[in-house]
């Protein structure tokens, strides 16, 4: 059950746990203190306004990488109306071009990021909640899903 109990945050009123989750937890992971968890900010389809969120990123053969553990979520529809055009905040800001990921390497990508902690969870747990898994799952086991997430790769943009 959601809270009830409204802020108000340059003009616009929400419940707490909205609050905590879109305005407070980026503006922290967006201070660098997570060594993997940072804040992507993406202009909104709808609105131009800047959304931020905070996401996981991961490693995997020397490029780093989003998972969107949500599938098709909506930060995933801005990235794709921005034509990839976004920002990650982590200490600073760095202006990077999203590419989706498909097919090939998608899985060996969902398997490194279980095995990494994550801001709350560790691999085992990642495993377990997001993708269904036990807690030491395979690249094989990793084919199985990966059509069911969305993965982008972070390029910086010159």
């Amino acid at each position: 059950m959601r809270s009830t109990r409204m802020v108000t945050w340059n003009g616009c009123a929400m419940n707490i746990v909205d609050w905590i989750r879109y305005r407070a937890i980026p503006w922290y992971t967006s201070l660098g203190l997570t060594s993997r968890t940072v804040t992507l900010e993406v202009a909104g389809r709808k609105t131009g306004m800047p959304v931020r969120v905070s996401l996981s990123r991961t490693q995997y053969s020397g490029n780093a990488y989003l998972v969107s553990l949500a599938g098709e979520s909506s930060w995933v529809r801005n990235v794709r109306a921005s034509g990839g055009r976004a920002a990650i905040l982590s200490e600073r800001r760095e202006e990077v071009l999203l590419t989706e990921v498909t097919g090939g390497i998608k899985p060996s990508i969902l398997h490194a990021y279980v095995q990494e902690r994550a801001f709350t969870h560790s691999g085992a747990q990642s495993a377990r909640h997001f993708f269904g898994l036990g807690p030491n799952p395979t690249v094989r086991d990793m084919e199985g899903i990966a059509d069911r997430y969305v993965v982008f790769e972070i390029a910086p943009r010159g």
